[in-house]
C-alpha cells in the first residue's frame, strides 16, 4: 500500500484502502471483480506488516518498533527498555501519524496504540 493509502489492483486500477477494515477491503475487491470480470471471485486479504510505532521521551531505548495488534502503552514502554529514572509514569501522550496537526491525547498504561502512533513519555519534575 502506498503512503497515501492506495493500491493498484489488476483489472480494477487504483483502489483507496486508507481507513478501511480488512473485511471492507475484501468486499471492495470482490465487488469490483464481480462487475464484469469474474463469476464468483474468491478474495482473501491479510496484513503482512503493520507500520511501526514510535516511542520517544523518557524511555531507555527511544525509537521505532514493529507494531503488533493489541499493543498497549505499557507493552510499548517495555519494548523500549522501560522508563528512565526521570520518567513521569502518568504524563504519557499519543500522537497519530495520520494527523500530525492533531493535539496529542493523554494516555494511560492501558491505552491501545495503533500502527504509526507516536508515544511520548514526559519527564517527571519531582
Amino acid at each position: 500500500m502506498s503512503d497515501n493509502g492506495n493500491i493498484d489492483y489488476p483489472f480494477l486500477g487504483r483502489i483507496r484502502l486508507k481507513g478501511k477494515t480488512l473485511e471492507e477491503v475484501k468486499t471492495t475487491i470482490h465487488d469490483g471483480l464481480l462487475d464484469g470480470y469474474l463469476i464468483n471471485p474468491n478474495v482473501s486479504v491479510s496484513i503482512l506488516e503493520y507500520r511501526p510505532f514510535f516511542v520517544n521521551g523518557q524511555v531507555m531505548k527511544p525509537g521505532s518498533y514493529p507494531y503488533h495488534p493489541g499493543l498497549t502503552v505499557n507493552k510499548a514502554i517495555t519494548i523500549a527498555g522501560g522508563f528512565t529514572e526521570r520518567a513521569s509514569k502518568t504524563n504519557l501522550f499519543i500522537s497519530s501519524s495520520d494527523d500530525p496537526e492533531a493535539k496529542p491525547t493523554k494516555a494511560t498504561l492501558l491505552s491501545k496504540l495503533q500502527p504509526g502512533d507516536i508515544l511520548t513519555v514526559a519527564e517527571s519534575f519531582f
